[in-house]
């Protein structure tokens, strides 16, 4: 059996298992199973670039971690892939910056990962590259020899090519994706997108297959669905943090209904409009006063971007100024934290709050949607209320979906999640498991890993 090399930005949790989420978890049981290594950035910031890598071993898994210069993490990380990519993949044109010198330091990094992985990496090992900061890796390393079959998978959405036309060297940034043997996308609606620039941009053509072809080069790109870890969800949901968490929450609901909404402090995930569809819904059902309260959860997210700063401020100041203008001496219609909260803590608030409200304007996948749902009580399951523009909303269509930008469609949603009959709440949440427990983290690594060890190990890279 080949060995699996997993390459990220980050390598996730490995010192505190506790902390990891559903993907670390995932991936980290890949590598016992293969055997592997899981190389990326350690988070941690050098003088001076030396190529040095940590090896380390945790769990059965071993990683391989470098530090980075403080240059590299402005340009690479900050620059080009949160204040270029990030927007751009989002949707958000608005947002985006182009910056000469964060092109420059996100090829840097990458040639540095290139640089410092190859001596790692055996004759038949599996490379499987995640995420838009390491898009041109792929053409880093087959300039250095590596003919290995390696996969890449994108766990953000792919931007319509009149988007995405708008990045500076556009074609070299996607040409370097044909490098890779495999490229996954979470959705049909990214792969697509993808598959429209190939064809318009590059003058390439797509197979039924979705087999690409494009100067001479050939890739298989698909679309792989990422799901929860369930049977270690299920684990911690039943753990007695999770209960005493759930027992927790309800005490000081105090009978109140509890809308919950957990999130990264980031735009894409629309928090300003959820503040205002459910402003909305205290204005449309002034009966529901005292009776109900949004609790959102978000804890900062790259605080060395500005734009993340004036979310944090401007979100303050909705939910002060909601709280200001509904509340009375005995509630506060939204509890907004600042703070993340460890998984079995979560999924005991999960389980307490009898409606989810989950409303990116843009997202991958969104797996806060699926561990709701499995977090909840089959006799007495809550609602989840779904953006629709979220990839989960193609596997979740029990949910109560709706336009994130509508206060009138989220505002309806909830009041008709509150009249929602139990019967009614059974029959959505059962075909909603059904999917969260089939369509699994597990499957996801599968079904990749599978479909790249039948591809055809590379002879050269392309041209880019």
């Amino acid at each position: 059996m080949s060995r699996l090399i997993v390459i990220s930005n980050r390598v996730s949790g490995q010192r505190n298992p506790a902390a990891q989420g559903g993907l670390s978890v995932a991936l980290a049981a890949a590598l016992r199973e293969y055997r592997g290594l899981w190389f990326g950035w350690s988070g941690n910031q050098t003088e001076h670039f030396t190529g040095h890598i940590d090896l380390q071993r945790h769990d059965g898994v071993t990683t391989a971690t470098i530090d980075l210069e403080e240059q590299d993490v402005d340009e690479y990380y900050n620059g080009y892939a949160n204040r270029t990519l990030w927007p751009l993949f989002h949707y958000r044109i608005d947002l985006a910056e182009y910056d000469r010198s964060f092109g420059s330091g996100y090829e840097r990094v990458n040639e540095r990962f290139a640089e410092t992985v190859t001596p790692l990496i055996e004759p038949d090992d599996l490379v499987w590259v995640h995420d838009y900061h390491l898009i041109p890796l792929g053409s880093q390393l087959r300039e250095r020899g590596i003919t290995n079959r390696i996969g890449f998978f994108l766990h953000i959405p792919w931007p319509p090519s009149r988007l995405l036309v708008s990045l500076p060297f556009h074609k070299r940034l996607v040409r370097s994706l044909l490098a890779y043997d495999l490229i996954g996308f979470q959705t049909e609606e990214w792969l697509d997108s993808f598959r429209h620039y190939i064809e318009r941009e590059l003058g390439g053509h797509v197979d039924p297959d979705g087999t690409v072809h494009v100067d001479g080069r050939t890739v298989k790109a698909a679309a792989f669905p990422i799901g929860i870890d369930y049977k270690e969800f299920q684990e911690a949901a039943g753990s007695e943090v999770a209960r005493e968490a759930c027992l927790r929450l309800r005490k000081s609901a105090g009978g109140k209904h509890v809308v919950i909404g957990v999130d990264r402090l980031d735009y894409s995930k629309g928090l300003e409009e959820r503040f205002a569809g459910y402003r909305r819904f205290l204005e449309e059902h002034g009966d529901r006063r005292g009776d109900i309260f949004l609790l959102q959860i978000a804890p900062p997210s790259r605080g060395e971007v500005h734009t993340y700063e004036a979310i944090r401020e401007h979100l303050d100041e909705l939910s002060g100024r909601i709280n200001g203008d509904f509340a009375d001496v005995d509630w506060v219609p939204i509890r907004y934290v600042n703070q993340g909260y460890p998984r079995e803590e979560l999924a005991g608030f999960y389980r307490a709050s009898e409606i989810a409200l989950i409303t990116p304007l843009r997202d991958g996948m969104n797996l806060v949607a699926k561990e709701y749902i499995a977090a909840q009580d089959p006799d007495n399951p809550g609602v989840l209320i779904l953006s629709r523009f979220a990839g989960a909303a193609l596997q979740l269509e029990d949910a109560l979906l709706v336009n994130p930008y509508s206060k009138d469609e989220i505002s309806d949603a909830l009041h008709r999640a509150l009249e929602m009959p139990r019967d009614e709440r059974i029959r959505r949440w059962e075909a909603m498991i059904r999917s969260v427990r089939e369509d699994d983290v597990v499957k996801w690594r599968h079904q990749f890993v599978a479909e790249l060890e039948g591809c055809a190990a590379t002879s050269k890279g392309p041209n880019i």
